[in-house]
């Protein structure tokens, strides 16, 4: 079989304007995967309450981290992209799940060119509705359209593998040893309570304890905070910290109900807490982007440091780093070889 790797990840709107950006939310927030309420409801209120007034706002912060050659989530993807076609034989194609480069437009390149084994690899670390499934579904949706006869294989979310934590770890103990911090953060994309129960297959292990996250069985085995626990544990322990030193937080909330504690409220709280000198990374993304940049880098730090902070110190994604094309190797031999579950919701 002719085998190819198609890299996806989460999208960028195509160009920085209005019309653009109000596009991307559009589609964004119309995925059944994302804002999983009635699609009636759903479109009431993208219509009425976020499409006439968000544009507005994620372009000024998309203004804020916008290079030259566009979007740093895409740029640095298409990196990836390049570095990994250099470094094996494989045929690489990459698509974001919104907007451009589309899904489409990958599997057609693939389709014309004969590959009928192509390894899918979600960029992001651990499972969920908004990403990895959504990813699989819409992947699966078109694939049937355009290459039928095709092999899809889905790479499982990579988040305790020994090279995902090592490659981490790694990162952020650069900054170790250059500083101490009185905190490490661990913040991670926010999600609503009721998608990380939507992937327990047992239906009565999420949120059951309030140590349920760390618990490895069938009920968290796609369980998106599971995920995001034991990995930070992982790292943690790699770096050799103690249960004080380090804490997890989640950011990007837009309504009640959702992954707590929130992170610009724990930025807020630390400095009276005395943690003045802080570190913080973003391990939900492979790729720096909005969320990385924007909210954490830019409006993160200003509330911390307006709260009485000191210093923080903004820790990057993997983003094209050789461990990371390592990484991609590494899991894309594996699944080769593995038999890959299909990741599942209620």
């Amino acid at each position: 079989m002719k085998k190819a790797v198609l890299l996806v990840n989460l999208g960028s709107p195509r160009d920085l304007n209005k019309k653009s950006v109000r596009k991307y939310l559009n589609i964004f927030l119309s995925d059944d995967y994302v804002v999983d309420i009635p699609k009636f409801l759903q479109q009431l209120i993208l219509k009425l309450f976020i499409l006439p007034f968000r544009p507005k706002q994620t372009l000024h912060a998309y203004s804020q981290i916008w290079t030259d050659k566009g979007s740093p989530l895409i740029i640095s993807t298409l990196k990836i992209k390049e570095k990994l076609s250099r470094k094996t034989d494989w045929h690489v194609e990459v698509a974001m799940r919104y907007e451009e480069p589309c899904i489409e437009s990958a599997l057609k390149n693939l389709q014309s060119k004969g590959y009928n084994k192509i390894f899918v690899l979600p960029l992001y670390p651990h499972n969920a509705m908004s990403t990895t499934i959504t990813t699989q579904v819409e992947v699966d949706r078109i694939a049937k359209e355009i290459i039928p006869d095709a092999e899809l294989v889905y790479i499982k979310p990579f988040y305790k593998n020994q090279k995902y934590i090592s490659a981490v770890a790694n990162s952020v103990q650069k900054y170790l040893n250059k500083e101490k911090f009185d905190k490490l953060i661990f913040s991670y994309h926010g999600i609503p309570k009721r998608q990380a129960k939507k992937t327990d297959e047992t239906g009565s292990h999420c949120f059951a304890s309030s140590e349920c996250c760390e618990v490895e069985e069938l009920g968290s085995a796609d369980c998106y905070k599971a995920h995001t626990v034991q990995a930070s544990i992982k790292i943690a322990k790699e770096l050799g910290l103690n249960d004080t030193e380090w804490e997890i937080a989640y950011q990007s909330r837009i309504g009640p109900g959702w992954l707590t504690p929130f992170t610009d409220k724990r930025l807020e709280a630390l400095p009276n807490e005395g943690k003045s000198s802080i570190g913080i990374l973003c391990p939900s993304f492979i790729s720096d982007c909005l969320e990385t940049l924007e909210e954490i880098d830019i409006r993160g730090r200003k509330t911390f440091f307006d709260a009485g902070g000191e210093k923080m110190t903004y820790i990057p994604c993997l983003n094209d780093s050789e461990e990371t094309i390592n990484l991609i190797i590494s899991i894309v031999n594996d699944a080769e070889s593995l038999k890959v579950k299909s990741l599942k919701i209620a």
